[in-house]
């Protein structure tokens, strides 16, 4: 089962290296990265820079529409105005069948700011303990903002992350 996961890092860059190394680690089949996505906020910059991530073809995929609404509703809103505003909030209520709902979208606006990133994530792993340790040892520690992982996996998640930090 796939789960999507927001990771947020305190640098403008450490997503887009997480990224790299959640790539490395699916070729070692520890996690299986089925669509990535990045937010990267240099710290004079009004706005985010958002990437996807198009070396991946799995059927997992979400799609360039899913994250270009995604991030619209979290970035751009304000921008885009009232007429398209009323049809993404018609979209943004499908979109919290897959957990994404005001909470997520007020929590990632709240902690990604000015000098930091986020990656937004579309994976599977069947040994999540490995695959935070392997990032852990390339100096990668991230924030986990938000996922739809069960509640205990979750707790197992944040607590490796949280261990010698």
């Amino acid at each position: 089962m796939a789960t999507l996961s927001v990771w947020r890092f305190e640098t403008p860059e450490g997503a887009e290296q997480a990224e790299q190394a959640l790539l490395e680690l699916q070729k070692q089949e520890l996690i299986q990265v089925q669509d990535a996505a990045t937010v990267s906020w240099q710290p004079d910059k009004k706005k985010p820079r958002t990437r996807q991530a198009h070396n991946l073809a799995a059927v997992g995929a979400l799609g360039g529409t899913f994250w270009g609404l995604l991030f619209g509703l979290l970035f751009f809103m304000p921008l885009i105005g009232v007429v398209v505003g009323a049809a993404a909030g018609a979209v943004g209520g499908a979109l919290t069948d897959v957990g994404i709902d005001d909470d997520f979208i007020r929590s990632v606006r709240e902690k990604v700011t000015p000098g930091t990133s986020a990656l937004f994530l579309l994976a599977t792993s069947t040994v999540p303990d490995r695959v935070v340790s392997a990032l852990r040892e390339r100096g990668i520690q991230g924030e986990l903002l938000q996922t739809n992982l069960s509640h205990e996996d979750e707790a197992r998640l944040r607590e490796a992350f949280q261990e010698n930090v």
